[in-house]
């Protein structure tokens, strides 16, 4: 018997702490990967954080509590295209679709303000997350990003053209 992943919803504020904690959780995974509260501001009411840049920020609770996922997607009009942020999976709920179902919310919600493109910036270390764009379509983009934070970041930037609609 196979079970569902979690539904999907919209974010709220109190999601702070239980959002908090799977970050730090995803980063202690990776070697000086380090998560600080004050590196992360947009955390303390996540769901107004996203509203107000007109983006959305979806959440799959976990069974039992906490959050099992997290993607959010915020315009950029400049570029013509979404940037995706807080893309995290709990290791339980990674391989169960629930990123690929995370990732279609916010190809529909690119599609429908008739955005070109998806696009994201990953760590360097998250090579599994790498490969997992790629076959989302991603590509990775030429070049890099240092964020100067604690864990002394470089960044990768990817990208995914979207089709029209037929």
């Amino acid at each position: 018997m196979t079970s569902l992943p979690p539904a999907l919803r919209p974010a709220r504020d109190d999601d702070s702490e239980p959002l908090a904690s799977l970050i730090a959780a995803s980063f202690a995974e990776y070697p000086n990967c380090l998560f600080a509260w004050d590196e992360f501001p947009e955390l303390r009411r996540p769901a107004s954080h996203f509203a107000a840049r007109k983006g959305k920020l979806w959440i799959a609770d976990a069974p039992g509590g906490g959050i099992a996922a997290s993607l959010g997607a915020t315009p950029v009009p400049e570029q013509n295209a979404v940037e995706i942020t807080k893309v995290y999976a709990a290791p339980a709920f990674r391989g169960t679709g629930l990123a690929q179902a995370l990732f279609g919310e916010a190809r529909r919600f690119a599609e429908d303000g008739g955005f070109g493109e998806m696009m994201l910036w990953s760590d360097s270390r998250f090579a599994r997350a790498h490969r997992f764009y790629e076959k989302l379509g991603f590509r990775r983009w030429p070049g890099e990003r240092y964020l100067a934070d604690i864990s002394a970041t470089w960044e990768y930037p990817f990208r995914l053209s979207l089709t029209t609609r037929p």
